[in-house]
């Protein structure tokens, strides 16, 4: 039986590759592929605890079979488009996408107003010029893009249905960001200024929790992967 596996983020690195065919036998499961990764990469051992993995673009359980022709992903910790473009969807009036371009958040509020808001909220996510005191050059942005643009729509269409807003935007850069740069924006209209202000603080805080983007940080003397906040709600061995 044949099955796709990915690897994202630090486990990339960690396995010396970011994806690989393998031939598994019937009756395998997620968590006998990983078995199998970390006995050739034992690297990737040492973060058995934190990874997710994903079958067919969905957060999976490691008990969960494997089929042939699946697509099986390992995922650290989240950090929170096409060579040029976004990958992007467009419903309802709400927008979200992946971008290697520039994020305008002006043009994105200009897209949700309809002209019934009585308040537009936009949070910007930028890159700082340090860590710690450490001099930041740029960041890398790496993500799952089917799954990322997915997970990004979902959080959109809950805080729509959940909140009193009009129109919900959120747009993540992938690819090298220059410090000063916007990485992430969330744009939320609403006829009133709080809902528009929790929804797009809820958005953020989600984004960062679940979306499969994970970040490198990139200084003068050097490079590491940012593990964030492993998600909870995420399936784990």
């Amino acid at each position: 039986m044949r099955a796709r596996v990915l690897f994202f983020g630090v486990l990339k690195d960690l396995a010396g590759r970011p994806s690989e065919e393998a031939e598994v036998p019937a009756g395998t499961t997620v968590g006998g592929i990983l078995e199998s990764c970390t006995a050739r990469f034992p690297r990737l051992r040492e973060m058995a605890g934190s990874i997710a993995a994903a079958r067919n673009r969905q957060f999976a359980d490691f008990s969960a079979a494997v089929e042939e022709g699946d697509e099986v992903a390992f995922l650290p910790p989240v950090s929170g488009g096409t060579a040029d473009g976004a990958a992007e969807i467009a419903e309802d009036g709400n927008y979200y996408a992946l971008t290697r371009r520039p994020i305008d958040p002006r043009a994105l509020a200009t897209r949700l107003i309809a002209g019934a808001e009585g308040a537009v909220v936009t949070f910007e996510g930028t890159v700082r010029n340090n860590t710690n005191g450490r001099p930041t050059r740029f960041l890398e942005y790496e993500g799952y893009e089917p799954m990322a643009l997915a997970a990004m729509a979902g959080i959109g269409r809950e805080i729509a249905a959940a909140r009193q807003i009009g129109r919900i935007a959120i747009v993540h850069r992938l690819g090298r960001v220059l410090v000063g740069e916007t990485s992430v924006a969330v744009v939320v209209t609403a006829p009133h200024r709080r809902p528009a202000f929790e929804a797009a603080i809820e958005a953020i805080d989600r984004l960062k929790r679940i979306v499969p983007i994970w970040k490198k940080e990139c200084f003068a003397d050097g490079e590491v992967w940012v593990e964030g906040e492993r998600d909870r709600d995420a399936p784990a061995g």
